[in-house]
């Protein structure tokens, strides 16, 4: 489930915040529920949770509409929280990777050096990354969710990634507020995990269509481990041009349909200038295969393989970071004693290769088809995927059958 937050205005002049809930993406929605093929096969969500422990939350948040008032709107934003062993705290295993650089990702710096994620992960946009940060260190605060060294006494550098969602919301309003990180964190569920423009996704465009959230998992054989990978994107970057769904260059054949318009300039690839490689992916792995940093790292490297799979280049403008973790080894972490821990051989590795690249490439298919078509500030409107157009090329090329 996720939160919006609405803003309606009262006869007395002021304004009354309340929260409405929705549910999850209902079936037939999601990319593999059209026939597309995707290989390997995906755990019982085909989500991010399908990692057994591994929570999910949103909080959205969507007012006002027309012209851009600086501080007022409209909004269009939100923040997503992963939590690697839901409210638990029992730091996980992790590290992380950047294909380009063109973004933000706090607490890495730690996380390199002691091999260990302590905090929830949460997505915003550029200019709330801030405040996010110092919320999720009050839930944190709030919740117990450390370990001291010394008495009550604490520290930790809590995970905020970032997308740009500048176009369609009020971005240097920032309206992210603290009770929205809070909400987003003690909602955090498993199960099925919703889609497209929630959470920190909300206002995002990705391949000139509604972007967003999308999550996607796979299951290794009982040869291989029976394992689980499991991935969430907040996808925000690449042009119409490059989309590449299944192996067929479905952008290409889409490039004159519904473009995108910006201070009411049409910016599809029949006009110009095009928007190219100006956004920014974020990427989230969780996985229960018991691996060290230094390989989680390996598994990190091999997203971007999962990303061009879909058409994106890790263009100048884009940020695309990802951070990967690793649920296995639970009670690893301590500040005082040894642990003893068990380990994944190298030569084993290959099957998680794999399966990164495949849900990290489903997961993003899954946000394109959740999104849905959003006008934002001063009239700027992204279409959500013409989905019924992608069948019908994917047809074309023989990925589906013909009914």
């Amino acid at each position: 489930m996720h939160i919006t937050k609405t803003i309606l205005p009262l006869s007395c002049g002021w304004l009354l915040f309340f929260f409405t809930t929705a549910s999850a993406q209902s079936a037939g929605y999601r990319a593999r529920d059209y026939g597309i093929p995707f290989d390997g096969a995906p755990g019982p969500f085909n989500a991010i949770t399908d990692v057994p422990g591994v929570t999910v939350g949103h909080t959205t948040l969507i007012s006002g509409n027309g012209p851009l008032v600086k501080g007022k709107g409209p909004v269009r934003t939100g923040v997503t929280a992963i939590l690697p062993r839901g409210t638990t705290f029992d730091p996980v295993y992790a590290n992380w990777y950047t294909l380009n650089g063109n973004g933000d990702m706090t607490g890495t710096h730690w996380i390199t050096e002691s091999g260990f994620l302590e905090t929830p992960i949460l997505i915003t946009n550029t200019g709330s990354v801030g405040t996010v940060r110092d919320a999720a260190w009050q839930w944190m605060d709030q919740h117990h969710y450390y370990t001291p060294f010394y008495h009550d006494y604490w520290y930790a550098y809590p995970v905020v990634a970032e997308t740009y969602d500048g176009i369609f919301n009020d971005i240097n309003g920032q309206h992210v507020r603290k009770e929205d990180v809070f909400h987003a964190l003690d909602s955090a569920h498993g199960g099925s995990v919703e889609e497209g423009g929630v959470g920190g996704g909300t206002g995002m465009m990705c391949y000139g269509f509604k972007g967003g959230i999308g999550t996607a998992s796979r299951v290794l054989d009982k040869s291989a481990g029976g394992y689980t990978v499991g991935v969430l994107v907040q996808c925000n970057h690449g042009s119409r041009e490059q989309l590449t769904i299944a192996g067929v260059p479905v952008g290409k054949a889409l490039r004159d349909t519904l473009p995108y318009s910006i201070d009411k300039q049409p910016l599809g690839l029949a006009s110009t200038p095009p928007r190219e490689e100006t956004g920014s992916i974020i990427v989230v792995l969780a996985t229960d295969a018991p691996l060290l940093p230094g390989q989680l790292k390996r598994l990190a490297q091999r997203i971007p393989l999962g990303v061009t799979r879909t058409g994106g280049i890790g263009g100048n403008g884009s940020g695309d970071i990802f951070i990967v973790f690793s649920t296995a080894n639970p009670h690893a972490f301590s500040n005082t004693e040894n642990r003893t821990v068990t380990t994944l051989p190298n030569d084993h590795i290959n099957a998680l290769f794999t399966a990164t690249v495949e849900a990290t490439e489903e997961a993003i298919v899954n946000a394109l088809f959740a999104g849905r078509t959003l006008t934002g500030i001063n009239g700027n409107t992204v279409y959500g995927l013409p989905t019924a157009a992608v069948i019908r090329i994917l047809r074309q090329y023989n990925r589906i059958p013909t009914k």
